[in-house]
């Protein structure tokens, strides 16, 4: 596969890097396997203790230089990274779509992402703002402004093996800090793949060596990071376990966790809406990546009056799925990471019908050569309840539940009736409903759509939920103040010092 060869992939890579070189490890190889075909793509040298340890040592010293760079040099940097990303856009797709098993559309699509939070980094670079204020005393001016943090721990999950690490790592930099990044163990290569293309870019400019560093390994790496007072700032994806235990680990020490975590997303669909926008809102966001967003449409709520009308184009929609090789484009859905989550697929689907659930369209394991993987399954349709209790957790798979309802504010009641609160959408032309979502009494998650579906997200828009979702924001909007430190700055230009809230204190 010549994708491969053009990305420094070989049979044996080495999987930790302070950016500019690689480093020599003993830790326990990690062997990545295609969920596409089952066939082993490489072995990856984990990290062991000395050599996370000698990668923290770098970056530390990395970001005393860094942090010193103007904001505007550090944004140009991150522009020529964008550059390189389109010159190989269409090899770390594929890898991308190879790897983990999504779409080779959803694949450059991902690369697309990380080229699209380039750009927007290079204009944040120059707008890194602080406030000024006036001051109750006379001649004296007050305002806040923001210092780079220091070193920021990037824990990525394999169903955006690429870009969660681009929406942290290229706004970090700009920031003026410096990044550790551990790829998921299921996707190692990505990582490899990242760290190689941007390595051209800092030697060219003399980017201090430690800046980017990749530490592959399990979960022992991840523990590591978060209990290391050396790292003051740990962004997390992947499910509500794992950051319950990384935010608790985080939190004692007293650092700073940027947490991205399970999703249990609803599109509300309401009697007005627009069935067409529906249907295509419904299919995507449900099947997409094999049901693997944190994003993915879980539970549909539909209006009791065109209940049994949806659920009819909603089978013909599905009727028309191609399920196959992802590297293939007339496919739609492609195999799941691996038989772990097939297992898991099939575990939700007996506990749906052992709690009285109703399935219109059946799930299984396909089977056959073109399935040799053993990876593939059927996007499946439940009529559910929603207090069930496997609807109450996130699957990471294919499977959707649907639902009626009578009232709007039944609907909101529904969808927010989960433990998690990242996205959510509604279909309708009624304003009313639509404001109504979009209000106080509405949607209780940290995205809230109208007339479009809940996966999807652009970068300038700052991405991230509440609840069981774990509070994070990345990416858009002023999502970077999580990456920096405030200071508040009191300057006396008078003769005199006068104290706040009138206190004197005469000597």
């Amino acid at each position: 596969m010549e994708f491969l060869k053009t990305l420094g992939i070989a049979a044996n890579n080495k999987g930790v890097s302070t950016g500019l070189q690689w480093i020599k490890t003993t830790g326990e190889k990690l062997t990545s396997f295609s969920p596409v075909d089952g066939k082993q793509i490489a072995t990856v040298a984990g990290a062991d203790r000395k050599a996370y340890d000698a990668v923290v040592e770098k970056a530390q010293q990395a970001f005393a230089a860094w942090r010193l760079w103007p904001a505007p040099k550090r944004g140009e940097i991150v522009r020529q990274v964008g550059m390189e990303l389109r010159k190989y856009k269409t090899e770390l797709g594929t890898l991308v779509s190879y790897e983990m098993g999504k779409s080779l559309q959803e694949g450059m699509g991902e690369v697309q992402e990380m080229i699209d939070i380039c750009d927007f980094a290079v204009g944040l670079s120059r707008q890194l703002h602080g406030l000024t204020m006036h001051s109750e005393r006379p001649a004296h001016r007050m305002y806040d402004q923001y210092h780079p943090l220091g070193i920021v721990g990037i824990i990525s999950a394999f169903n955006f093996p690429v870009a969660v690490w681009s929406w942290n790592s290229m706004l970090a930099w700009v920031c003026g800090d410096v990044a550790i990044w551990k790829p998921s163990e299921k996707t190692p290569l990505c990582g490899i793949a990242c760290q190689t293309i941007i390595q051209t870019v800092f030697k060219k400019n003399n980017v201090p060596e430690g800046v980017s560093c990749l530490i592959s390994g399990g979960r022992e790496v991840g523990e590591w990071m978060s209990a290391d007072k050396r790292i003051p700032l740990i962004s997390a994806t992947g499910s509500t376990r794992m950051g319950k235990a990384v935010g608790a680990v985080v939190g004692e020490r007293l650092g700073r966790s940027l947490l991205e975590l399970g999703g249990n997303n609803a599109i509300i669909i309401s009697k007005d809406a627009d069935i067409n926008i529906a249907i295509t809102a419904a299919v995507f966001g449900a099947v997409g990546t094999a049901g693997q967003r944190c994003t993915t449409t879980r539970r549909l709520i539909i209006h009791e009056k065109i209940y049994n009308k949806f659920k009819e184009r909603l089978l013909s929609a599905y009727g028309q799925l191609k399920i196959g090789n992802p590297l293939s484009e007339k496919n739609h859905v492609g195999p799941l990471i691996d038989v772990d989550a097939v297992n898991n697929y099939l575990h939700a689907i007996e506990k749906c019908i052992a709690e009285g659930g109703n399935f219109i369209v059946e799930g299984g394991v396909l089977k056959g050569k073109a399935y040799e993987s053993g990876c593939y399954v059927k996007p499946c349709i439940a009529e559910a309840k929603n207090n069930y209790e496997i609807v109450q957790h996130e699957t990471f798979a294919p499977i959707l539940y649907i639902m009626k309802y009578k009232t709007m504010e039944e609907a909101i009641a529904l969808q927010n009736g989960v433990p998690q609160g990242l996205s959510s959408s509604v279909i309708t032309n009624n304003l009313r409903e639509a404001e109504l979502f979009l209000s106080q009494a509405g949607s209780d998650c940290g995205i809230a759509n109208v007339n479009i579906g809940t996966s999807g997200a652009e970068i300038g828009g700052a991405f991230g939920g509440e609840k069981e979702t774990g509070g994070g924001r990345e990416s858009g909007s002023d999502a970077w103040k999580i990456y920096m430190r405030r200071q508040t700055n009191t300057i006396n230009y008078s003769d005199s010092l006068p104290l706040a809230q009138g206190i004197r204190f005469d000597l």
